[in-house]
């Protein structure tokens, strides 16, 4: 039997997924140029640097759901929550040295509580 409180941890890691999912594939394959376009932040990284942030959030996205769709491995879901934690934290102080928390920090904020969700339920395992 489903409880509301697995429904909805299951809904926030869905959520998460393809929020980091599409967000990471941009980083790993737009073009620099494309991107610094879009997020002014892109332009104080260096290239390998932007494409290593999208690696780190689509293994996150990834880790949010299979583990636990399959079974296999399931402790690695609070894991991929605890890094994309990590990396909402360091992205909220680099837009808030930036000055871009008006436009940013609602996304950031959003993404980081959801993640700290999933861990807080997720953790038991």
């Amino acid at each position: 039997m489903v409880t509301s409180v697995d429904f909805w941890a299951w809904a926030a890691q869905v959520l998460l997924a393809l929020f980091f999912a599409y967000s990471g594939w941009m980083k790993t394959r737009w073009t620099i140029e494309r991107l610094t376009a879009m997020w002014g932040w892109v332009a104080e990284f260096r290239p390998a640097t932007v494409r290593l942030i999208g690696w780190a959030e689509i293994l996150g996205a990834i880790g949010m759901v299979l583990p636990m769709a399959t079974g296999i491995l399931p402790w690695l879901t609070p894991l991929a929550a605890l890094g994309l934690i990590v990396i909402q934290v360091l992205a909220i102080g680099v837009h808030a040295r930036r000055g871009e928390t008006a436009k940013t920090l609602p996304v950031n904020l959003v993404a980081l509580a959801l993640s700290i969700g999933v861990l807080t339920v997720r953790w038991p395992l």
